[in-house]
């Protein structure tokens, strides 16, 4: 589905040799929070997220696990002289407000790269607009195979656009891994199949539905929903008398919760499954207490058991933001940290400034980027997907989603 930067080149200015860029502005200091820098070349990495509305406790997780990577960055003068500074700016989940943050941030010559978007239908209005202006994009979250390989992306894989990279693995993997969990594991064989109509919901419904009926499963019923209602009990009534033993829902938490409660409500005991997209703390909320044992997939594994992530955790927590990192936190500050990689090999490779064309060199540096980063392993294959394949099965457990298998998908 399911964040800002400052160069200072401290020996060129010793020497009085600094030469401003295109891609550069000389500041005083750092005014928006992201670390502290004493003059020289600001470097913005802008951040596209929801930072309002419905699915905001995960866009307020990648803008400031983002914040936190410009802040190390700084603080360890990781880009001799350079201070990151983030510019993050609210896209609703709309994929129109996403069109419109990606011109402005385009607009911004201090911008060499984009962490976000959260959803992928947002991305998707975003990606031409930042390629056109060679404005790498690295998303925390978007799930969406047609993203990086193409809408035939099941018979012809086709690189779409060369500035758009990702950390989270995509549902191409996701939603099979969940069916060979729902059916050889929870030994459930008889789905209902609900989605949102999104391109995130509906592409990871039909991932998921392929792989369960190959398995052997039955698919009892089908449903859309409109995202903007909270009302399914017409739904929760088709799934009830359909004699499904598990609901699959393509989309994110805010409908998801109400969808299970209801569900629960009209008779049908049966878990509710879904994706990365309703792997919240919200959710069990919003689902009542009846969720127990409705599961969720998420991409890689649980950042608090992963020892690569021990010093995010900490960091995170020492940084005081009052919201949580939520399930991107890792995958935004790797997005983050890999921009800052891949602006430090450009950087390096022009004797210690930065070329007049910044914005091209940094997203052709970015093709070969590889760092341990606190989810493992980040770097990225032809298509600009990521490496690291890993996915968790979560389970909720206490009103809260619990992780409970962590693996690859094998097919």
């Amino acid at each position: 589905m399911r964040q800002r930067s400052l160069i200072a080149i401290t020996a060129a200015l010793a020497a009085g040799a600094l030469t401003l860029t295109a891609c550069g502005s000389r500041d005083g200091g750092d005014k928006n929070g992201s670390g502290s820098g004493s003059g020289g070349t600001t470097v913005t990495i802008g951040v596209d997220a929801p930072l309002t509305g419905d699915l905001s406790a995960m866009g307020l997780g990648i803008k400031n696990s983002a914040d936190l990577a410009a802040k190390n960055a700084n603080k360890k003068n990781y880009v001799k002289g350079v201070t990151f500074k983030i510019e993050a700016l609210d896209d609703q989940a709309q994929p129109s407000a996403g069109q419109q943050n990606a011109t402005k941030l385009v607009a911004d010559k201090n911008v060499l790269g984009v962490v976000g978007p959260l959803n992928s239908s947002v991305a998707e209005s975003m990606q031409k607009v930042f390629d056109d202006a060679k404005l790498v994009e690295v998303s925390p979250a978007n799930t969406g195979p047609s993203l990086t390989q193409g809408p035939d992306w099941q018979n012809k894989k086709v690189r779409q656009y060369k500035s758009y990279f990702r950390t989270a693995t995509t549902d191409a993997i996701q939603g099979p891994f969940a069916a060979q969990y729902v059916y050889n594991d929870a030994k459930k064989q008889k789905v209902f199949v609900i989605d949102d109509k999104k391109t995130y919901g509906a592409g990871l419904a039909a991932t998921f539905t392929e792989e369960f009926k190959k398995l052997g499963g039955k698919v009892v019923g089908t449903e859309h929903i409109n995202p903007d209602t909270k009302d399914f009990s017409a739904v929760a009534t088709k799934v009830k008398k359909s004699g499904a033993d598990v609901v699959y829902y393509g989309g994110e938490y805010p409908q998801a919760g109400p969808l299970s409660k209801q569900i629960k409500a009209a008779g049908a005991k049966i878990p509710l499954v879904g994706g990365d997209g309703i792997n919240d703390a919200t959710y069990g909320k919003l689902a009542g207490p009846d969720s127990t044992g409705d599961l969720a997939t998420s991409v890689g594994a649980p950042v608090e058991t992963l020892p690569s992530a021990k010093q995010f955790v900490a960091d995170y927590k020492a940084a005081g933001y009052k919201d949580e990192y939520s399930a991107y936190g890792g995958y935004s500050y790797d997005s983050a940290w890999a921009i800052i990689e891949a602006v430090k090999k450009v950087v390096d490779d022009n004797g210690g400034k930065l070329p007049s064309d910044a914005r091209a060199k940094v997203t052709e540096a970015m093709q070969n980027v590889s760092f341990d980063g606190v989810t493992g392993k980040v770097s990225f294959d032809e298509y600009g997907d990521a490496t690291n394949k890993q996915l968790t099965v979560y389970a909720v457990k206490n009103g809260a989603f619990t992780p409970v298998k962590s693996g690859t998908f094998t097919g």
